[in-house]
């Protein structure tokens, strides 16, 4: 099993197509893992280098011991990389893993030749880090049943559930297995994200995703951040908030869209 070791924490990750191609690493959202990707890989890996991993206390990735923040998270995607020897790459990460490409363009810029921003916020109201708070005390008391429902409902529209039963208890199911102490841990992270005022300092080429009905990351925090985000691109998708799965073509056709413009 491929393996990168930090601090005590085991990153499980995996590799596919050309090292000598430009490369792209994708990033899992909470309570997702790394399969979470599987069409993107499929539609990419003839012409990329494809890394992905796992966040922290997720899929095959171990869980810390101590709290962590979002700076954290971004330095294990540099850690990541110095291990596999990669100079550049390509971000993109959904929901957790947007928030990961942002840090990493506030605090690792000249590392990447882009970044894609899915479905994420820079920022909390109080009002949603409270939200955040009272989904720790449920998942404390009752694991992660409790929220499996609530969650596949705001990660996909109605539509979408009444017309993909089957995919979508494939990922309830990947949901359900994630380790409830990673969970909670990098729900601490998302609490205490707070890369509002630092975006205006990213200078690599980035382009944003958003769910036209995302209500977690909704659109207009995300055109909020495309003005303080210097020349980078919106665009937007008539999904939820897992806007990857929901309308992957679409996705795919706007990722190898925006690699073309960077990578040549």
């Amino acid at each position: 099993m491929p393996i990168v070791k930090r601090d005590g924490i085991d990153f499980y990750y995996e590799e596919e197509g050309d090292k000598g191609a430009p490369t792209v690493i994708f990033s899992n959202s909470l309570g997702a893992n790394l399969r979470m990707w599987d069409r993107q890989v499929e539609a990419l890996k003839s012409q990329f280098h494809i890394i992905r991993y796992d966040q922290r206390g997720h899929g095959r990735t171990t869980v810390p011991t101590n709290p962590f923040n979002f700076d954290d998270l971004s330095s294990d995607v540099i850690h990541l990389m110095n291990a596999l020897e990669v100079s550049q790459a390509n971000f993109v990460g959904l929901s957790m893993g947007g928030m990961t490409a942002l840090g990493l363009g506030i605090l690792h810029g000249s590392r990447f030749k882009s970044l894609t921003a899915s479905n994420c916020v820079a920022t909390f109201s109080d009002q949603a880090r409270q939200v955040w708070k009272d989904r720790v005390t449920t998942v404390v008391s009752g694991g992660l049943a409790p929220i499996l429902d609530a969650t596949m409902e705001r990660w996909f529209t109605k539509d979408f559930i009444d017309n993909n039963q089957a995919e979508v208890d494939g990922i309830r199911n990947m949901v359900s297995a994630t380790e409830i102490s990673g969970y909670i841990a990098c729900c601490g992270a998302l609490e205490r994200l707070n890369y509002l005022s630092d975006l205006s300092s990213i200078n690599v080429p980035t382009l944003l995703i958003g769910g036209r009905y995302d209500v977690g990351t909704p659109p207009v925090e995300m055109r909020k951040m495309k003005t303080l985000i210097s020349g980078s691109r919106y665009e937007e998708l008539s999904t939820a908030h897992v806007s990857n799965i929901e309308a992957y073509q679409d996705y795919n056709q706007l990722l190898l869209a925006f690699f073309d413009s960077v990578n040549t």
